[in-house]
């Protein structure tokens, strides 16, 4: 688990390599789709927190051109604030999930990803769990297919392409979220380690237990900005925090 290479940031505490053992367990194929999710609201009458907050993150490229103006995070603000936006409105008021059944359901935080898991009788993975799953049986390798990205020129997962924030050149296929399995699946058959959106996993990012830790990076993932769409990269965030790249995976 973890990594040596030098291009690792170390802020993230991704190394050192470390042996890991993990208990048998499954792990769900793909991300949780919008219309699993949906399943899940319509029985349990679950409010998530963007809803009870009123707002979550979407990205701003994602904006009609008509919006209201929109706050943005000072560091990246290519995040703007969207009052309205939620796991069924993703880019905020005006838009919607029908012709999204199959993508990753978005717009949740650590706590409803956790409802999620208990009501369908399963938890998130923990950290290690989650890499051992990525990795599908390889040793040390940068993806869940190998070391090489696009491998004879082939995209196997779903980053940004050109120059980010200001051009995608959708190179991938996609822009925001790709339907689940949309790539080939990794050595144990798992779909999207990788890319598309940001998973939740059950494990503290530090020693401090403020945030969770989130792997695989998403969509919006480009070398310049955010090179986390490997399978030994991680990042944190609040467990109330919602945003139009991140979901979740479940396991028992």
């Amino acid at each position: 688990m973890g990594t040596n290479r030098n291009y690792a940031y170390l802020e993230d505490h991704e190394g050192p390599v470390r042996e890991v053992v993990v208990a048998p367990f499954e792990i769900d194929e793909t991300t949780v789709t919008t219309s699993a999710f949906s399943r899940f609201v319509e029985a349990t009458g679950h409010v998530t927190d963007a809803q009870r907050f009123g707002w979550s993150f979407v990205f701003a490229g994602f904006l009609p051109d008509e919006a209201e103006p929109t706050r943005g995070v000072a560091s990246a603000p290519w995040w703007r604030q969207v009052y309205g936006a939620d796991w069924s409105h993703p880019e905020g008021p005006g838009s919607n999930i029908d012709a999204r059944a199959d993508h990753p359901v978005t717009h949740v935080s650590w706590s409803d990803a956790s409802a999620y898991a208990a009501w369908a009788g399963k938890r998130l993975p923990t950290e290690a769990e989650w890499e051992y799953a990525a990795r599908g049986g390889l040793v040390q390798q940068r993806f869940p297919w190998g070391d090489e990205r696009e491998p004879d020129g082939e995209h196997r997962m779903n980053v940004w392409q050109g120059d980010f924030p200001s051009l995608n050149t959708l190179d991938d296929g996609y822009a925001g979220t790709a339907p689940v399995r949309s790539y080939p699946p990794n050595g144990f058959g798992l779909y999207e380690m990788t890319g598309n959106v940001w998973e939740w996993t059950k494990s503290p990012f530090d020693a401090t237990g403020e945030t969770r830790t989130m792997r695989g990076g998403s969509y919006l993932c480009h070398e310049s900005y955010c090179n986390r769409y490997r399978v030994d990269a991680r990042s944190a965030n609040t467990p109330d925090s919602s945003t139009g790249n991140l979901g979740f995976r479940c396991v028992r």
